[in-house]
């Protein structure tokens, strides 16, 4: 930034009185500015790619903790691909923004003052010249900024809609091939695809619309201080003043153009930050209470008294049911699809809160303890078998972390599991895939 005012005294003062010695103290000086800017940079692309990186990291982590506290109310109305699209792609689109976009904002911000101030010096009139198309570009930001908000926010949903469907379509691929339904699939996909791709597209001409307007206000003030700086010359304006005000009038809309297009960015990243927000405002219903407390070891009585649940208001599923399981007795649920026998087996581990009612274990209402006191304590087999990535050993061992592999293995023995186990290449520490699509679906349960 102290080029130009350097060259300024060079030109007016050093140079027509032939002053060799301040020639060569104002080449110093500039030379240790320039050494001062690099350092400064080096350490400036440092901290904010750490800082940025330590922030992304606390809000996908953050919104991770949040997810596993949500309901199953959550999952069963939402897709999971467009869960997977905020904690994965949304959190990322922020990594620039964070990273290099707010220090470049920091740093046009004070190179704008500083480089104010020397033109202030130089010539004041000059400068308010340079100033007046400040408030016509604040003008266009006005009429562009919600236009391109919308936008980017057609464009998220959009990107939400396809993550969604290549997630349900991976995980149905085995279903799309036993019906030969590929063609079908990959013109539902390139419909969903090529939406996506006009969203976007009409989002980035709407975005770049700012850089013309920019460009064409900073032409106009450069234009009027040409014009102005040379008839002034003679009048209060030297060629050293003249030299140095342009040097500097590019200098002062550099930051303003990059300013601009963190603006472009800002908007861009409240799309998607607007969407993880709608995630991180989820409220957390199913929690414990106050004043809940551990439950004590299970020894296997149930009640259900006068129990009403619906998943949807005026859908109820269970009607004033009321049932009794003593202590080791073995039960069998039997009705229809759709009766509510899993609902109910859901119910006991409260992975939902009943509408009426009361659910007791042991005389103690499952509501009056703590989640993880009582879902330590049960074990129950899903409908739905899911195998995480990882060894055999490791999935059986899911329900208790701190199980020795003696146990692991009663544990598999007492399912009839060890024999099946043992026959594969290798045995317990055999790695298995997500969903364990190398188990058949008895294996797996």
């Amino acid at each position: 930034l102290a080029g130009p005012y350097l060259l300024k005294i060079a030109l007016d003062n050093s140079i027509p009185n032939k002053d060799i010695k301040g020639i060569i103290e104002l080449s110093g000086i500039f030379l240790l500015t320039l050494l001062i800017s690099a350092v400064c940079l080096k350490y400036k692309i440092r901290i904010m790619s750490v800082m940025g990186q330590n922030v992304i990291y606390n809000i996908r982590k953050d919104l991770f903790v949040h997810l596993q506290e949500l309901p199953f109310t959550y999952y069963d109305s939402r897709p999971h691909g467009k869960i997977l699209v905020r904690v994965v792609n949304y959190v990322n689109s922020l990594s620039d923004l964070l990273s290099n976009g707010i220090i470049n904002f920091i740093t046009d911000i004070s190179s704008l003052v500083f480089i104010i101030v020397f033109m202030m010096l130089i010539n004041v009139k000059l400068t308010l010249i340079c100033m007046v198309g400040i408030p016509a570009l604040v003008g266009a930001v006005f009429l562009i900024k919600n236009a391109q908000r919308k936008a980017w926010q057609v464009v998220s949903s959009k990107q939400s809609n396809l993550n969604a469907y290549i997630h349900e379509s991976i995980s149905g691929m085995k279903v799309t091939q036993s019906f030969v339904r590929e063609k079908e699939n990959l013109k539902i996909f390139g419909t969903q695809s090529d939406s996506c791709r006009k969203s976007w597209m009409k989002a980035v001409k709407i975005q770049f619309l700012m850089g013309p307007s920019v460009d064409n206000i900073s032409i106009l003030t450069i234009s009027l201080v040409y014009l102005f700086g040379v008839s002034w010359i003679g009048k209060g304006v030297t060629v050293g003043v003249l030299i140095a005000f342009v040097g500097y009038i590019w200098r002062f809309w550099a930051p303003i153009n990059n300013i601009a297009n963190f603006y472009n960015q800002i908007i861009n990243a409240m799309a998607y930050v607007e969407r993880i927000f709608e995630a991180m405002d989820e409220k957390v219903t199913i929690k414990d209470l106050p004043g809940a407390v551990e439950m004590p070891p299970i020894k296997g009585d149930l009640e259900f008294r006068h129990v009403n649940f619906s998943y949807d208001e005026g859908r109820q599923i269970l009607y004033d049911i009321n049932f009794k399981v003593r202590r080791g007795e073995t039960i069998a649920l039997v009705g229809a699809t759709g009766a509510g026998k899993t609902t109910i087996i859901s119910l006991i581990s409260r992975f939902y809160d009943v509408k009426d009612g009361n659910i007791l274990i042991d005389g103690t209402d499952i509501k009056d303890v703590t989640l993880k006191s009582l879902r330590s304590q049960m074990g129950i087999m899903l409908q739905d078998s899911f195998v995480f990535s990882g060894t055999i050993m490791d999935n059986i061992r899911y329900g208790k972390l701190d199980a020795s592999d003696e146990e692991v293995i009663a544990a598999a023995k007492a399912v009839k599991a060890h024999d099946f186990i043992m026959e594969m290449e290798n045995g317990y520490m055999t790695q298995v895939n997500e969903r364990g699509t190398r188990l058949s679906v008895g294996q797996r349960q």
